[in-house]
């Protein structure tokens, strides 16, 4: 282990309330695009002759149906994709009580399948659909396998997945779960995010524990904050932890 690896580890070892912020580079390491890279999924948006925040907003959703669910399909819908060492490395960290929340800015629920209890899903989750008239729920095995628009099998209405598009505001209880875990921490742990979107990354300004870390391939405009900067794959880092 590297210099940095044993700081955080020591930083773990003295911490009795973890709370872990996450973003989209939790995810590139289970094969799941971001949306800002090269091959992301702003970019492969291009295609349809929208702009990503057209086509992600919830005005796109209700005037084209079709063309949302069509390119949702191809490009946001990762149903095989599974947990990597990240996620299973905080799972064992919430399972020895250390971790007492993630905090995730992505809709993929990996956090869930590596065994995590405590997650809040700051933009949704693509596992949680439902009728936008009679509220039914619905899995995304069955928005994925239906052609063309999801419908309801009770009343016929569409279904909508239970993600935070453009132009829809943050779940006010998830956000303030949130906030109350950070406020409690003595550590925060953020990786994966660049912390540029807003209002996820305003979340960091409500910490006032011990131990800020930063774990992020590229800078963030909170390094200077932090009492510790990994400059590494979140994965790779945890792994050595863990």
């Amino acid at each position: 282990m590297n210099e940095k690896i044993l700081k955080l580890k020591e930083i773990i070892d003295n911490s009795n309330y973890i709370v872990f912020f996450g973003g989209a580079g939790v995810s590139t390491e289970s094969n799941i695009p971001d949306f800002r890279s090269e091959t992301g999924l702003y970019n492969a948006v291009r295609k349809y002759n929208y702009s990503p925040e057209e086509m992600l907003s919830r005005e796109f959703f209700n005037n084209n149906t079709d063309t949302f669910y069509k390119y949702y399909k191809e490009n946001i819908m990762y149903l095989d994709a599974k947990p990597n060492d990240a996620h299973i490395a905080l799972a064992k960290l919430e399972n020895i009580g250390k971790l007492k929340a993630v905090i995730t800015q992505n809709i993929d629920g990996l956090h869930q399948k590596a065994g995590s209890k405590k997650v809040y899903e700051l933009h949704g989750s693509i596992l949680k659909n439902y009728c936008m008239n009679c509220k039914e729920e619905y899995s995304a095995e069955y928005i994925k396998t239906q052609d063309g628009i999801p419908h309801c099998s009770i009343c016929n209405s569409t279904i909508k997945p239970d993600i935070v598009l453009y132009g829809e505001g943050l779940d006010n209880d998830v956000i303030n779960k949130s906030v109350e875990h950070i406020i409690k921490s003595d550590t925060l742990i953020v990786g994966g995010t660049s912390l540029v979107v807003y209002p996820a990354a305003g979340l960091i300004n409500y910490f006032k524990g011990k131990n800020l870390v930063l774990i992020n391939k590229t800078s963030t405009p909170y390094d200077r904050m932090a009492n510790l900067v990994i400059n590494e794959s979140i994965g790779s880092v945890l792994r050595q932890i863990i």
